[in-house]
Order: C-alpha cells, then sequence, then structure tokens
C-alpha cells in the first residue's frame, strides 16, 4: 500500500468523493500552509477526475495577485492567515472554477512563527464556499512541527469539507 495520502487522511477522502459523486457535485481548492496536501490527498482517490476541479497552492501574496483575485492593497493589509483571508480565497476560488465547493486553508505552519495568536506554529483557518455561503473554522495544534501541522492542516479543512458537503445541497 502506497504511504501517501497519509494514513489518518483516508478514511475522510473516501467520504468526501462518495458524498461529491452520490451528489454530483465538485471541488476546488486553495491552500497555503498545507502545501498542496489538500489536492494531492483529493487527486489521489480513484475517479478523482469526476469531482476535483482543480487547486492552487497559495503559499506567496504574489501568488494570490497572480491567481486569486487578491490585490496589492490587501498585501499591503495582510497580518497573517485568518478566517477572513480563507473565505476570500475561498469565494474567488468557487467563482473561477465553478466548482460546487472550495475549500481554503491558511496558516502557521512553524516551526517559527509571529507574537500574534494567527501567527503562532499549529494555528491555520479554513473556510468551504458554497454558493450560498462561507463556512469557517479554525484550529491550533499546539505544535511548531512543520510537517506534522501540515498533514493537520489537511486535515482540518478536510474536515471542515466534509461537514459541509453532508448538510447542505448545492446547485450551482
Amino acid at each position: 500500500m502506497s504511504t501517501f495520502p497519509p494514513p489518518e487522511l483516508r478514511p475522510i477522502l473516501d467520504k468526501i468523493a462518495k458524498a461529491l459523486r452520490e451528489k454530483n457535485e465538485t471541488v476546488s481548492v486553495a491552500e497555503t500552509a498545507a502545501g498542496g496536501i489538500i489536492s494531492a490527498s483529493l487527486l489521489s482517490v480513484p475517479g478523482a477526475s469526476q469531482i476535483y476541479k482543480g487547486g492552487l497552492t497559495l503559499y506567496t501574496l504574489e501568488s494570490r495577485i497572480a491567481y486569486a483575485g487578491w490585490t496589492e492593497e490587501m498585501s499591503k493589509a495582510y497580518r497573517g492567515p485568518t478566517t477572513d483571508v480563507v473565505s476570500f480565497l475561498a469565494k474567488n476560488v468557487r467563482n473561477s472554477l465553478k466548482s460546487t465547493y472550495t475549500v481554503a486553508e491558511s496558516g502557521t505552519a512553524g516551526p517559527t512563527g509571529g507574537a500574534t495568536r494567527n501567527r503562532t506554529p499549529g494555528y491555520a483557518a479554513f473556510a468551504v464556499s458554497t454558493v450560498d455561503n462561507v463556512h469557517v473554522q479554525e484550529i491550533e495544534t499546539g505544535s511548531a512541527d512543520r510537517g506534522r501541522n501540515m498533514i493537520d492542516f489537511a486535515s482540518g479543512a478536510l474536515q471542515l469539507l466534509l461537514e459541509v458537503i453532508q448538510t447542505t445541497s448545492q446547485k450551482l
């Protein structure tokens, strides 16, 4: 058996894929600190082309300007990952890729960070954009282990995505 995706993500990925297929719905991704793990994990599911519309790894502010509707003014005002940041990314990418859902993640993976809560290693914000709403969540892992946080951020984002898929009915 392959070591990717991480074993702890496999059950949730199976549930997400099954739910999206049953509802004939799609997902796209906008991620930062998870570094592509969310997209890669979704793509590891057989038949991903039926449910996955695309994804962006928006690690730098420059990439957000180039690909996600971010502005120079937003870059100047940026103070780290927040639910407002991921909500903006999720809405913009969902509108661009015409997916039913977009899951967005931004966090501080570590090992270093800053003095504010959202710049502390282990902090992440998530959003799932739908046609009618944006659902948000935050986590704090309490760890400065960069690799572990990246996986935990992907897991948190995917868990929120599954919750939203299971509790909403979408029509584009």
